[in-house]
């Protein structure tokens, strides 16, 4: 147990200090600089994202790549916009989470059950990683769940997140992405949902109630 706990702790300082892909290390370092107004007395983050969460975790959420005035902001996944206002609040309504809000890093928030992570650990251009990025950081992803061991659903925020978590699991070919859609790789379950953004839950394309009738999916999966 020890053991991967430092195993985790080693990962995680080795994704924080990645250099490897030049367009989006200038990419999350220019937003970190040149700061949305509403932030400017803050300090960005500015650096790559490693996952959070409960390292006993049955369920593992995965997403895209970090918000550039989100996580690229707090260091945090999911902390500090819309999405993870969003994210947190249906994961304490489904007593995964120990309260509804995700501000910073040292906001008291612990998950329970549940750990969240990306495939992609930079902010990129226009939230487009491109394929050679997405490659590039597919082994961090790999290693991290190795070190979940308790891992047995995955919940895919997005088409994305979808195909990296069958690419993980040693299934490169993901059926067709939907919300809701169920699917088994390396002996694990799968379940698709729409990606947390604004973009879908201000258009109404994801309510919080369908949103919790995906997590009570991946709950019947467990």
């Amino acid at each position: 147990m020890a053991t991967r706990v430092r195993a985790l702790q080693v990962l995680h300082r080795e994704i924080v200090a990645c250099r490897k892909c030049p367009r989006l290390v200038a990419h999350r370092e220019e937003v970190a600089r040149f700061k949305r107004r509403a932030y400017a007395d803050q300090n960005y983050w500015g650096k790559p994202i490693a996952g959070f969460g409960d390292r006993n975790a049955w369920l593992v959420i995965v997403g895209l790549a970090p918000g550039a005035h989100g996580a690229n902001r707090t260091g945090r996944a999911f902390t500090g916009d819309r999405s993870g206002d969003f994210l947190y609040a249906a994961l304490y309504r489904a007593g995964l989470a120990s309260q509804p809000t995700s501000t910073s890093r040292n906001d008291g928030l612990e998950l329970h059950g549940a750990f969240i992570t990306m495939p992609v650990r930079c902010v990129p251009p226009g939230n487009r990683p491109s394929p050679k990025e997405r490659e590039t950081c597919a082994p961090f992803l790999v290693r991290e769940l190795a070190l979940l061991p308790e891992r047995r659903v995955f919940l895919a925020l997005g088409a994305i997140a979808w195909a990296e978590i069958h690419k993980a699991l040693g299934h490169p070919r993901a059926p067709r992405f939907a919300h809701g859609a169920e699917s088994t790789a390396g002996g694990r379950r799968i379940v698709a949902s729409y990606h947390v953004s604004q973009q879908n839950t201000q258009t109404g394309r994801l309510t919080p109630d369908g949103f919790d009738s995906v997590l009570q999916k991946a709950g019947a999966a467990r």
